[in-house]
């Protein structure tokens, strides 16, 4: 039985990543609560942004949309996302997230099982929209 409360982690705290497009923020992590069979955050995207495409080799990615208007990119075909909805994306599908919507969106996501190092769990497949000086955390690339 453990005796220590699970960590709470607010958004504010996370460190922002924005390498691959958008405002990417993995929370709920193997670093910051211990998670060992995957990890959770959140995405803000902006009307005419991006999140660059790319795949997870060892991952499924479940996303759903807290608000807003999403088109995801799925293998090249283009699917609508809307507020209130969930998609899971398999293993090695390649994916995108565009804001086609006039306000920002706002999503969560969950990647699992971890891949076996940080390095290894996400693959980018195109060039990221914008470039950034900031490192991200390991957790991030995934």
């Amino acid at each position: 039985m453990t005796t220590q409360l699970p960590r709470v982690v607010n958004v504010a705290d996370a460190p922002s990543n924005r390498r691959r497009g958008g405002d990417l923020r993995a929370m709920l992590t193997p670093t910051a609560v211990g998670a060992t069979s995957g990890f959770m955050g959140l995405a803000s995207v902006q009307p005419g942004e991006r999140i660059g495409e790319h795949y997870h080799p060892y991952s499924e990615e479940f996303v759903f949309v807290v608000c807003g208007e999403l088109m995801v990119d799925l293998d090249g075909v283009p699917q609508p996302l809307h507020a209130d909805q969930g998609l899971m994306i398999p293993i090695g599908m390649r994916h995108r997230f565009r804001n086609v919507g006039t306000t920002e969106a706002r999503l969560v996501f969950h990647l699992g099982p971890l891949a076996p190092s940080p390095e290894l769990g996400h693959v980018d497949t195109e060039e990221p929209p914008r470039a950034q000086d900031s490192p991200e955390p390991a957790e991030a690339v995934r």
